[in-house]
């Protein structure tokens, strides 16, 4: 009998073990399953910074900022231990006492009420497990927890469950909660503010000092009751820290739409130029370093909401616009604005397509033409009606010159001049030179000149293709990114700029000079500014109606920055035109300018001419002569006429003497700068006629003749005539 019971107990047991090893066997098989790290890597925060560092926005699905867990404070650590888990170093993942309270609650009350979990637990549940009350989820939860047990060591467990909670309004994680309820990191806290932060992962909404500061202040003080108990403060302490106050105002992450156009330019770079999608820069916890002026950024915003820099509304539709600023130095884009109402996502006028009229003359005709020899600032360009195989351009006040200097075609945008000029160029030469700029044409007719472009560019690349000018004839691609950081501080990615000589400094340097002519005295006049600024006006019509126009642009720059600003509606019809001048995109620009340039130490009020280039005079100027006088003279040399007239001032022009013969004209002589004249040994027997006739020597052209003014000796004056 004994034996059988022996046997019995030793089939017991061996059963006991058996059925022990394979429920042991399953936690380990089911938890190995079940664990995939990569649950454990956290959505995090990514941050987007200036330069200097200063913190422009954060983006996320999850607001969280992963820390270390030396960066947490033992006060705050022991805050939730004594509230969620007091035997969190002592047990294996599962609290035998806790979970039978816990399942004598659920049994007396028939509920799954659930209580009893350690923090591993928790960090099953979040991690690995939806949010069901069931015994299934609560057993796969016991499974997961122990195997965390096995893998990772207590503080590696407390640290991921410090970083994955959720503290409410947003908040995941203890370091943005304790910039979101204190508006400061986590290692700052106070023991009280530990205490806060440990009572709301229970119900974060219920528990929210911005919800409910009673209940919230109750939570807190029975979390520092706790510890008080678990011997984690004194008594005394726990007295004196119930009586500190709760944090009474939120600090929000702002969505400053200032910043809309740029992040968005951000996303699209870097997924583009780095391949980071934007739903990994959203989660990975990067850290992006960018090239915007946050003060910039700001100022252009604030200038697009001001209905009086931009042409009226139509019918309660506003006219939209874009602009955008590049460092001159770099070639990263300081500003960027895509439209007055940008909203995410939205469309990026930025980035759409225009015809820039006259702004790309300089681009398109003149530079290149300049770089092939072909001209230079005070060559002269026709300027008469022509058809070119069936284009038939016109100026704009239907009135033509004959020739003007390539210097006054670029001041007063006078179109047959730039169209002659591209046919004497070449349209294939000129779009080899785009091309060096990232401007891809497919137009090849001599529309290209006044910007008639079939498809148009953005005003990104129009501001680029003006930074080459301002950079010494060498362009570069514009870019957001500076540099791109992993979660853990590694850098992955960094701008490397490819620079491209397109022209040389001589060129760039002359463009310089007859842009600046522009906006001083040309079509991009309008406006104040202080300060050197170079650039050019474009507008594009509108056929449709007489006097009407679809862009108005303005490209240029100052010695810090380079721009380009378009005004226009989305869709121009027969309803919605504009009836303005670029006049308008001028004065915009100008304002905006200004206002950056006001925040800033310097203005740079002139241009610095690079070594080695020989500067652009200012144009002569002729003048017509209307007061040639000729006096006879008698004196011990014999006779002479003296003439004298009045000159323009400038002392660089050439006076050409004739004397009248006949039907034609004699030179005499020619003189620089003078405005009076002896010629000598006239005949006293005969009079003679003279004129002066004024010779530009940069244009090799002459002036209008003076009037004619006649010399004749006389023995008495006339008062003593009789």
């Amino acid at each position: 009998m004994w034996k059988r019971k022996m046997m019995l107990g030793i089939v017991f047991i061996l059963s006991f073990l058996i059925i022990g090893f394979s429920v042991y066997a399953g936690i380990i098989i089911f938890g190995n399953y079940a664990i995939d790290e990569k649950e454990l890597v956290f959505n995090e925060s990514t941050t987007v910074v200036n330069q200097e560092g200063y913190e422009i926005t954060k983006l996320f699905l999850e607001n969280r900022e992963v820390v270390d867990l030396e960066e947490i404070p033992q006060h705050v650590q022991e805050a939730f231990i004594a509230v969620e888990d007091h035997r969190f170093f002592q047990h294996t993942g599962i609290d035998f006492r806790a979970i039978g309270r816990a399942l004598y609650r659920d049994i007396i009350s028939r509920s799954k009420a659930e209580g009893g979990s350690t923090i591993t637990q928790q960090l099953a549940k979040n991690a690995f497990l939806t949010h069901e009350k069931s015994w299934m989820r609560k057993t796969k939860e016991v499974l997961i927890a122990v195997n965390l047990e096995r893998r990772y060591t207590k503080e590696e467990i407390l640290e991921m469950y410090l970083n994955r909670i959720y503290f409410g309004h947003g908040a995941h994680g203890v370091e943005a909660a304790s910039k979101l309820y204190f508006d400061k990191p986590v290692n700052d806290l106070s023991i009280e503010e530990g205490a806060l932060l440990a009572a709301l992962p229970k119900a974060p909404n219920h528990y929210s000092p911005f919800l409910d500061p009673e209940r919230s202040k109750e939570r807190r003080d029975l979390v520092l009751d706790v510890m008080e108990r678990r011997d984690f403060i004194t008594a005394e302490e726990a007295v004196r820290l119930k009586g500190r106050t709760l944090p009474s105002d939120q600090t929000k992450i702002t969505q400053n739409p200032a910043y809309l156009t740029y992040i968005d330019m951000v996303l699209l770079e870097a997924e583009e130029k780095y391949g980071i999608s934007e739903n990994e820069l959203l989660k990975g916890g990067y850290k992006i370093v960018v090239a915007m002026d946050p003060d910039a950024q700001q100022t252009t915003y604030d200038n697009f909401q001001k209905d009086d820099l931009f042409p009226a509304s139509k019918d309660g539709q506003d006219v939209q616009g874009s602009v955008v600023l590049l460092d001159n130095k770099t070639g990263g884009v300081a500003a960027v604005q895509g439209g007055r109402d940008y909203v995410r996502k939205g469309f990026n006028r930025a980035l759409a397509e225009r015809s820039p009229g006259s702004a790309f003359k300089p681009v398109a005709v003149f530079a290149p033409a300049m770089e092939e020899n072909l001209f230079n600032p005070f060559s002269l360009l026709k300027d008469e009606e022509m058809d070119f195989e069936g284009y038939s351009p016109r100026n704009i006040n239907r009135s033509y010159a004959g020739e003007v200097t390539m210097f006054d075609a670029v001041k007063n945008s006078v179109n047959l001049p730039a169209v002659w000029a591209l046919e004497q160029l070449g349209v294939e030469t000129s779009k080899a030179y785009m091309e060096k700029q990232n401007i891809l044409l497919e137009d090849e007719g001599l529309s290209i000149a006044l910007g008639g472009l079939e498809n148009g560019v953005t005003p990104v690349q129009l501001a680029a293709s003006y930074r080459t000018f301002a950079n010494e004839g060498t362009y570069s691609d514009p870019y957001f990114i500076e540099k791109i950081y992993s979660r853990n501080g590694d850098l992955i990615a960094e701008n490397e700029t490819e620079e491209t000589e397109v022209i040389s400094p001589q060129t760039a340097w002359y463009m310089t000079r007859m842009l600046e002519s522009v906006v001083e005295e040309g079509t991009g006049s309008a406006g104040d500014y202080k300060g050197a600024l170079a650039g050019k006006t474009g507008t594009t019509s509108f056929e449709s109606v007489e006097g009407a126009a679809r862009d108005l642009w303005f490209a240029g720059y100052s010695p810090d920055l380079t721009g380009a600003i378009w005004m226009g509606y989305d869709r121009t019809d027969s309803d919605y035109y504009l009836t303005d001048s670029s006049a308008v995109s001028v004065r915009a620009f100008k304002t905006i300018l200004g206002e950056i340039n006001d925040r800033r130490s310097e203005t740079a009020l002139a241009f610095q001419k690079p070594s080695g280039v020989e500067d652009l005079a200012e144009p002569i100027r002729l003048v017509e002569i209307t007061d040639l006088s000729a006096d006879f003279s008698v004196g011990f040399r014999g006779a002479h006429v003296d003439l004298e007239w009045s000159g323009s001032g400038d002392k660089r022009v050439h006076y050409r003497i004739y004397e009248r013969t006949g039907g034609g004209k004699t030179l005499i002589d020619e003189v620089v700068g003078e405005t009076e004249y002896t010629v000598q040994g006239a005949s006293l027997f005969s009079s003679s006629q003279y004129v002066v006739v004024p010779y530009n020597p940069q244009i090799d052209r002459e002036g209008s003749e003076s009037n004619v003014a006649e010399a004749r000796f006389r023995l008495f004056s006339q008062d003593n005539a009789s």
